[in-house]
């Protein structure tokens, strides 16, 4: 079955794009009643009047803008940041030199800080630090002279939208960083499948290939020698290989892009397997298979890789002990798990010998064997006696599909 490209976009700044939209209607409304207990001291209420109206207006229809990155583009941002600009100048038109000179709110009041987290949210601290010197600068032409109050609220907004910006910045690089992990591990684990199956089928092929042509001499000796060459270039291709670019969106704001490979859902329409079905073709004049007299369930795709984990243990019994070596299977049905014990009367591995095997890209118990179990969620032991041949326990945890999905 073919596998599933998944792609999946990251964006960590979603939330503050909600909190902005809320933040939005709720100052305007603010900024209605602050005027409407004021309304008497104004000069020029009817100023003051269609001002509100048209911000009322202008915060509800733009809401779709301020939902997410996507659609809050730098043409609204200017236009946004111009309303609130003009509420600032326009204060002085509408309300009495009083009020302004006693420190009363301008018309926009606080909603004004609504359009400057938009610049940070968007562009970073950059373009907060932009449009915060824009509004600091319509403050201090509408007030006339800097004052103790103006400063402050100035300073307040300046620094808090920087802020703002500044921690979207670092959670966009976090974002990023998070995605290229994600897809390092995607990217990892179909590399393991593809050379647990390699190893399975072609590179024991290479070598038989170069074991029979060195001992037949001549023309295929020659053969052989290009098999083994071809054998170790493989290994090298599948222990280390690249790993794609993680994808980043054009627009920072729309967060990392992250693709990978998800393994087919495979699991059988009459549920699942038994085990013992899938490891009775192992058993031969060589290999004793004891297993349980009642049927050994198991998820389907769990219980076809543990029989190859199983079939990759035999062949190593094979490949370095020899055809005749005898081995045996034995499988246990436990209540949480399943165990398979695969044992050989070979004379036992080296200390330090598996070791060395990976680092020449040996990878047979690597990824045949381990590989495999640890993406189950299970484990596999190799206990290993000088003179006393070797015993590989593998262990599959029932509940193996509900591990993978949580």
């Amino acid at each position: 079955m073919a596998k599933r490209e998944r792609v999946m976009r990251m964006s960590v700044e979603q939330p503050l794009w909600r909190a902005l939209a809320g933040y939005r209607v709720l100052t305007v409304l603010y900024a209605i009643g602050l005027f409407a207990t004021a309304y008497h001291r104004f000069d020029r209420p009817w100023a003051a009047v269609a001002f509100f109206a048209f911000l009322l207006v202008w915060t509800l229809a733009t809401l779709p803008k301020v939902a997410g990155a996507a659609n809050c583009t730098k043409g609204f941002l200017a236009a946004d940041l111009t309303v609130a600009l003009a509420g600032i100048l326009l204060t002085r038109v509408a309300d009495s030199a009083e009020r302004i000179e006693s420190g009363g709110p301008t018309l926009p009041s606080i909603w004004t800080a609504g359009a400057v987290l938009a610049f940070a949210i968007k562009g970073g601290w950059r373009w907060a630090a932009f449009a915060s010197t824009l509004v600091a600068a319509a403050n201090l032409v509408e007030r006339g002279a800097p004052t103790r109050d103006t400063v402050h609220n100035v300073i307040l907004v300046w620094v808090a939208s920087i802020a703002i910006g500044y921690v979207v910045e670092v959670a966009r690089a976090s974002e990023r960083t998070l995605a290229r992990a994600l897809e390092i591990e995607a990217a990892t684990r179909e590399r393991e499948r593809l050379a647990r199956d390699i190893h399975d089928g072609v590179l024991q092929v290479l070598a038989m290939v170069q074991r029979r042509g060195s001992a037949l001499g001549g023309e295929a000796a020659e053969l052989g020698r290009m098999a083994g060459e071809q054998e170790v270039a493989l290994r090298t291709l599948v222990s280390g290989g690249l790993v794609p670019v993680s994808r980043v969106s054009e627009d920072a704001a729309l967060g990392a892009v992250v693709r990978a490979v998800d393994e087919p859902d495979d699991e059988d329409p009459g549920g699942p397997l038994d085990l013992r079905a899938l490891l009775a073709p192992y058993a031969t004049a060589r290999v004793t298979l004891s297993e349980p007299g009642a049927a050994v369930p198991l998820d389907p795709s769990a219980a076809r890789e543990l029989a190859a984990a199983v079939g990759a243990a035999l062949d190593n019994v094979r490949r370095h002990v020899g055809a005749d070596a005898r081995a045996w299977i034995l499988v246990e049905d436990e209540p949480d798990a399943v165990i398979v014990t695969v044992r050989d009367d070979g004379p036992g591995i080296p200390a330090g010998r598996l070791a060395q095997a990976e680092g020449e890209g040996r990878l047979g118990v690597a990824l045949s064997i381990r590989g495999r179990l640890r993406d189950l969620g299970g484990t596999a032991e190799l206990v290993s006696v000088p003179g006393q041949g070797t015993e590989v326990e593998l262990k599959v945890p029932k509940d193996v599909r509900g591990k993978a999905r949580t």
